[in-house]
């Protein structure tokens, strides 16, 4: 049994539908059954777990091959994570106690840096799961190219691409989630584990001005990217109803000045194969 937390996202989703296209058996975690149809329908077994319940995962989790471990993303968690705290020990216990035989982690780059961001859960993410001594790959990839979705709004309206990756014509690495979950499903299949953290990025890297170009030429109007002055990076978001924008500011700040990096400047990262033109793309077309 293959079994895929976070089956309902974009990565999650990808994992679930290589497995099942492999001809392996799936169990999908889902938090409710309104969405447990899909997976059913498709053939999955199904497991209905709340990310905080250490014994519905342990449930879950049981007589697994190997298991997609993820948080669900959070951009405004409390000063001391401490809800991101609850779901990792549930998940630790569940993995301690119901032994798979894998471990796939989706964690994040900068995720081995330790100064203080929104990756800081991620870093406590990895320590806790490594912490069980199963076989396990961790997964750290580049910026998520569907990020973007949010950008396509006032691209669309107003022929802008407000960014915070700054400045705007800095490259800095991407990868789609079609690919990640592609690399994901690969591990969980793998029966032999080289290296236990894999990096992953997609074909090239990319910048705010390729973002606003991709974003123009999906949208056939002109569209130009500009730079959000950092000193009102902390009103806006808590305008926008943040509560502790801190860790994505810092988190921002590190990608800005490079301080999230791949081991060896790179040189053994993975290379997914979607382009940032086609990722762009096809969230233009679910909006």
């Amino acid at each position: 049994m293959y079994t895929v937390m976070g089956i309902s996202g974009r990565v999650g989703s990808v994992v679930g539908h290589d497995l099942l296209a492999a001809g392996l058996p799936l169990r999908a975690v889902v938090q409710d059954t309104v969405k447990s149809g899909r997976w059913a329908t498709l053939g999955s077994d199904v497991a209905v777990a709340e990310n905080g319940d250490a014994d519905a995962l342990t449930h879950a989790f049981r007589d697994s091959d190997a298991v997609f471990v993820m948080l669900p993303p959070n951009a405004d968690p409390e000063p001391d994570f401490s809800h991101a705290r609850h779901l990792i020990d549930a998940i630790r216990q569940a993995l301690a106690a119901a032994r798979p035989k894998r471990v796939v982690c989706l964690s994040s780059i900068g995720a081995d840096c330790e100064a203080p961001s929104l990756l800081t859960a991620m870093r406590m993410f990895e320590a806790a799961m490594l912490s069980v001594s199963l076989p396990m790959v961790v997964l750290r990839p580049a910026w998520l190219m569907e990020n973007f979705a949010w950008d396509i709004a006032p691209a669309r309206e107003r022929g802008e691409l407000p960014t915070y990756l700054q400045p705007v014509d800095r490259a800095i690495p991407m990868v789609s989630a079609t690919d990640v979950g592609h690399f994901a499903a690969r591990a969980m299949q793998a029966h032999s584990i080289d290296e236990r953290i894999w990096e992953i990025e997609g074909p090239e890297r990319y910048s705010p001005d390729d973002i606003a170009a991709a974003l123009a030429r999906a949208l056939v109007r002109d569209v130009r990217a500009e730079a959000v002055p950092r000193a009102g990076w902390d009103p806006l978001f808590r305008a926008q109803g943040m509560r502790n924008p801190l860790p994505r500011i810092q988190m921002l700040d590190g990608f800005n000045t490079d301080g999230f990096r791949f081991r060896n400047d790179g040189q053994h990262t993975l290379r997914g194969d979607v382009t940032l033109f086609e990722a762009i793309a096809a969230l233009v077309r679910e909006t």
